[in-house]
């Protein structure tokens, strides 16, 4: 069996799928992205294409070192985003090709369902009792929202007590049986942690992720961890086992890679794996597309210190689109009180509806990052 051929779709909301075509008539599916980027990720996807047309396929870990390694320039958002949609996509063909889910050509399942969470509040977070109430109603389990809008940084009393406020709320329709995870986007400066984490503390979060920026030395990471109880997570932005280092170094508890930017389901295992030796979780990235998800699900049925998984289903970013258009069927991607079930289906355990994709791209998108500014006209971190 040969790689024929490779595709690209730029599809709305803001999402870059992958074909890679045999000639033995079996196809796999990728999602190599980076939100605000993705002209210039298929761009590095169709420059990739020439180290692995007229390839076997079956030899993934293969393609993957030379994706990853074969350039004298390496890493970085980009490239890492491309290599992992080739990598989702030649899973997909090894499990069709051998008749199994991808979870089962890793090592068999460790679990019969997965845990997942939904997103509240937006990127400025508002309205979060309703919108936690109308996702438990759905059976989640667990939600996650925004800790804050933009942050100077050193905030005032009433910012502070307002972020606190917002985690409040959410605690009082969750309960203490259900889970809260904040999310700071990088948006905090780490003398801000300092002083929101151990005021966090009385809401118990699952975790707080991107309390900082990740580029963030890692001793500044070790005083957040230090600061208090709660679980700090980090990874979104971070693209290969070698960036999470330092992070584990410092003691955060939750790694959070993402199928389509960190090197796949390939570079996902081999992180999972390292975490082990930290006593750290997995709990992957995805506010992304079906493709991606069916990616991270099947690594988090094989993974043993897997935690939860993000997904992105009625998510502020999907105006007018959700994943779930480009299915065949979305039941594989539907949830059950708050879990996903096994997939027993070849491959990634989805079925994409070609002709709908082939149909949004002829649209396409050019989604961009918000740009934010603080008051005084001064670059904010969204």
């Amino acid at each position: 069996m040969k790689i024929t051929g490779v595709e690209t779709f730029l599809v709305a909301p803001r999402w870059l799928f992958l074909k890679i075509s045999t000639d033995d008539g079996i196809c796999g599916w990728g999602e190599p992205v980076v939100e605000g980027r993705a002209e210039t990720v298929r761009a590095a996807v169709h420059e990739l294409a020439d180290l692995v047309i007229g390839q076997d396929p079956l030899r993934i870990e293969d393609h993957w070192q030379v994706l990853r390694r074969g350039g004298f320039y390496r890493g970085g958002p980009v490239l890492s985003s491309a290599a992992a949609g080739f990598d989702q996509a030649l899973w997909d063909i090894a499990g069709k090709y051998r008749g199994a889910p991808v979870h089962e050509l890793l090592g068999g399942p460790v679990r019969e369902r997965v845990r997942v969470y939904s997103w509240v509040g937006g990127d400025r977070p508002t309205g979060i009792a309703e919108a936690v109430a109308a996702q438990v109603d759905q059976g989640f389990t667990a939600i996650k929202m925004n800790g804050c809008g933009p942050l100077d940084a050193i905030a005032t009393p009433a910012e502070a007590a307002a972020v606190l406020e917002r985690a409040q709320e959410a605690r009082a329709v969750l309960g203490p049986h259900r889970d809260l995870a904040i999310d700071f986007h990088g948006r905090v400066s780490p003398a801000m942690a300092r002083r929101l984490l151990p005021m966090l503390e009385e809401v118990q979060p699952l975790f707080v992720e991107e309390p900082v920026l990740p580029e963030t030395q890692g001793d500044v990471w070790a005083s957040l961890v230090a600061c208090s109880s709660v679980p700090i997570a980090t990874g979104e932005r971070l693209y290969s086992r070698w960036d999470f280092k330092s992070v584990l170094d410092a003691g955060i508890a939750v790694m959070q890679p993402d199928p389509s930017h960190a090197g796949g389901i390939s570079e996902l295992r081999r992180i999972a794996a390292l975490g082990e030796i930290y006593g750290a979780s997995l709990a992957p990235h995805c506010p992304l597309g079906p493709i991606s998800l069916a990616a991270a699900l099947q690594v988090a049925f094989a993974t043993p210190n897997f935690l939860i998984q993000e997904q992105s289903l009625r998510m502020h970013y999907n105006i007018g689109t959700e994943y779930t258009d480009y299915l065949v069927d979305p039941t594989p991607l539907t949830f059950t009180d708050g879990y996903a079930t096994r997939p027993e289906a070849p491959g990634l355990g989805i079925e994409i509806d070609e002709a709908q994709v082939r149909q949004a791209a002829e649209t396409g998108h050019r989604w961009r990052s918000p740009v934010w500014r603080h008051p005084d006209g001064s670059f904010a971190e969204w």
